[in-house]
């Protein structure tokens, strides 16, 4: 049998450098790309063939996944769009700066890979996408509203790009986590110090008691909180199912505000939200 391929993006840790090393194991030629060039050096080392896709760069996005079809004769059997950053803030307080930088990278340049790759398996007649969103890409929380907003238009994006392939033999598919153990925590610090003037704000003692503290102190796993391979597993049934579900539910908490969404009023729903 041939060996089927797979690009992941954001496989420096967390999500996809478990992906990368799960899919591997399961016999899948996994090309496990990064957004710098160090981690990608590291992963080389470890085996995989990584190429570097800065999601915010799109000459990355066009030069890795040229280099990944130039090693595989033109061919991809599937995509794991996953990387992505967060910049925790209230919105009266998130400048549109900051809105446009995220988007470039958790929605822009997933677009733009997926757009590029979209013909290649169309010649091929078959392939899988597979978006990693989140449980806030279903209801929202605060602080959160930057990562959320994106995540929102992945999902609407994906539920559009998956009726439309309907009949291509491309399968699109999205898995939304809840907590799930990653640096995305840590990796926010930079973005809310550079974007968000905390002190300034009318709600500087929220910051204080609230988002810096979840951001600075090391308070351990939060409730429910799973391991990246619980993704991971997910994945293998999106990737490796004849017939892929449209959604994977990962964690209790995505499973619990998928119904809360369905079944309650918004203004309900707004207060359990508010509760944090």
């Amino acid at each position: 049998m041939t060996q089927k391929t797979l690009l992941i993006t954001g496989c420096s840790s967390g999500i996809g450098y478990d992906a990368a090393h799960g899919m591997r194991a399961r016999g899948w030629r996994v090309f496990a790309s990064c957004r710098k060039a160090e981690d990608c050096d590291r992963l080389r080392a470890e085996g995989f063939e990584s190429p570097l896709i800065d999601y915010q760069d799109e000459a990355t996005i066009t030069s890795g996944l040229t280099e990944v079809l130039e090693m595989t004769g033109g061919t991809l059997d599937a995509l794991f769009n996953n990387g992505a950053y967060a910049c925790p803030g209230a919105v009266e307080d998130l400048p549109t700066g900051a809105l446009r930088e995220i988007f470039e990278a958790n929605v822009f340049g997933w677009h733009e890979l997926t757009r590029q790759l979209i013909p290649v398996m169309r010649a091929q007649g078959h392939g899988r996408i597979v978006q990693n969103s989140s449980v806030l890409g279903l209801v929202i929380a605060p602080w959160r509203a930057a990562y959320s907003s994106t995540k929102y238009a992945i999902e609407g994006l994906t539920d559009t790009l998956r009726v439309e392939m309907r009949g291509t033999g491309i399968e699109v598919v999205l898995i939304e986590p809840g907590p799930v153990t990653s640096k995305i925590r840590v990796n926010a610090i930079p973005h809310f110090e550079r974007w968000i003037d905390w002190e300034n704000s009318p709600r500087v003692e929220d910051y204080r008691a609230q988002l810096r503290k979840r951001l600075y102190e090391k308070t351990g796993k939060d409730t429910f909180e799973l391991p990246p391979s619980a993704v991971t597993r997910k994945l293998v049934h999106a990737l490796e199912s004849n017939r892929p579900r449209p959604r994977y539910y990962v964690t209790t908490p995505t499973y619990f505000m998928g119904a809360l969404r369905r079944v309650l009023p918004t203004r309900a729903l707004d207060w359990v939200l508010s509760k944090g």
